[in-house]
């Protein structure tokens, strides 16, 4: 499995019609346990059920299961977050940015400081 680092390393999704939990993990390099624990977290993750209670995912569930994991592994988003992002509703910005803000805020604040020093 991919590690969080390595998120631009994940393979081609293939032309297939469905694939199976085992093959959407590899495919997305999270584990199968993680996989059915979004789909509770997030409605819009739905695949099909067959024989058995067995998963099958289609190309659109494997790209949200990607784009999933980028909100949450490289994005920084909480499962809360990711879930709102993924609804629609848009959140402030991206988290990189409220750090610059606070960035420049701090620098402001350092150069008022030595300002009212002297």
């Amino acid at each position: 499995m991919l590690e969080a680092a390595n998120n631009n390393e994940l393979p081609p999704i293939p032309g297939k019609r469905y694939f199976t939990i085992g093959e959407v993990s590899d495919l997305c390099a999270v584990k199968p346990h993680v996989l059915r624990y979004w789909e509770q977290e997030f409605p819009q993750l739905k695949p099909g059920k067959r024989r058995g209670n067995r998963r099958y995912y289609q190309h659109h569930d494997v790209v949200m299961v990607r784009e999933i994991r980028s909100l949450l592994y490289e994005q920084g988003f909480t499962i809360g977050g990711a879930r709102q992002r993924m609804a629609g509703t848009k959140l402030k910005g991206p988290v990189g940015q409220g750090k610059e803000v606070i960035r420049q805020l701090r620098g402001e604040l350092e150069d008022l400081l030595i300002i009212l020093k002297s």
